[in-house]
């Protein structure tokens, strides 16, 4: 006789991991080599919106038709296709959706894909924390410190190499700025799904409708008044729809929901400190698929980021955190 369990939280939390570091390394490589297609990062962040619109948007609409039907008292906002209220929508969207995906997507069109590992990946932990400790007030141990002691001083070798170039007149920097602050978004994002206690799916279904509503009329009249350009038009169709696919469907949808879920578990800051394997993995990825050179500056600080985050993780991460309500 069979029996049908339901997997535990301890099993769901870390398979959720898994999940999103595999997503999240493969981003960083995919991005950096998007950046070197037909598509600007503009273009790449619509495609990203439309994609998990295309998924989400129902799956909200559904969602709310099932609520009414059975009267049950639901909070929406945005006509009703986002499952949270108008302010932890704005508030979760601007961070997790509008913002992180411009300021990311243009970061790789400056900066090679090992600075993006050691500085948004690498970097979480540290915004996070901070974040955490006002917000949430969240006191981290003296072990997490020494950890993110390690963490500042890789993203210094990897961004300050970048600044002192720039008296140069090398634009690295500038993608350096824009990754670490794709990182605080992400960060506050995290701290936000923590502090109101959102689960994974409406939270990501959220996030995507506001930038539906935000992001892309933004982007249409800017088109419409020459004020940006766009290479929709002559791009393959072949790449918008793996860029639809990939960035929509798997790096919001699918590792959106496995990484607010692994935030219910483990909490924001143990959660980014899992992604320990994120940097590494897709510094390497970068390294085999785009040819990038890893220097010594490079090579260090992400030994440090590594380093750092693996010991801030120690013993705690096999604790599971408690939900904070609002």
């Amino acid at each position: 006789m069979l029996f049908k369990t339901r997997p535990s939280p301890r099993a769901i939390g870390l398979t959720s991991a898994v999940i999103t570091v595999a997503i999240w390394a493969a981003f960083i490589v995919i991005a950096r080599a998007s950046a070197k297609g037909a598509l600007n990062p503009f273009d790449i962040a619509f495609a990203r919106i439309i994609g998990a619109s295309l998924v989400l948007i129902p799956l909200a609409a559904w969602w709310m038709k099932q609520a009414a039907r059975v009267n049950a008292e639901q909070s929406s906002s945005f006509f009703g296709l986002s499952p949270l209220n108008l302010r932890i929508t704005a508030l979760c969207g601007m961070f997790g959706g509008f913002l992180y995906a411009c300021l990311s997507y243009s970061g790789f069109f400056y900066a090679p894909a090992a600075h993006a590992s050691v500085l948004m990946p690498g970097s979480l932990p540290l915004w996070t924390t901070i974040l955490a400790f006002f917000i949430l007030k969240d006191r981290p141990s003296g072990q997490r410190v020494l950890g993110l002691a390690f963490i500042v001083l890789g993203d210094a070798l990897v961004g300050g190499s970048s600044l002192l170039k720039a008296f140069e007149g090398g634009e690295v920097w500038k993608g350096d700025l824009l990754f670490m602050s794709a990182a605080v978004c992400w960060s506050a994002y995290s701290v936000l799904v923590r502090r109101f206690a959102l689960e994974a799916v409406r939270a990501t279904a959220a996030i995507t409708v506001f930038a539906l509503f935000t992001y892309v009329p933004l982007y249409g009249v800017l088109l419409a008044v020459g004020a940006m350009q766009t290479q929709l038009g002559s791009a393959p169709w072949g790449q918008i729809v793996f860029q639809a696919l990939f960035q929509g469907v798997g790096s919001v949808v699918i590792s959106g929901i496995t990484f607010t879920q692994m935030i219910r578990y483990y909490g924001p800051v143990r959660s980014t400190m899992i992604t320990a394997l994120v940097p590494g993995l897709s510094a390497l990825g970068a390294v085999v698929f785009l040819g990038e050179p890893l220097g010594w500056h490079l090579l260090l600080g992400l030994v440090c980021v590594t380093v750092g985050i693996l010991f801030g993780v120690q013993r705690s991460a096999l604790k599971p955190a408690l939900a904070v309500k609002a």
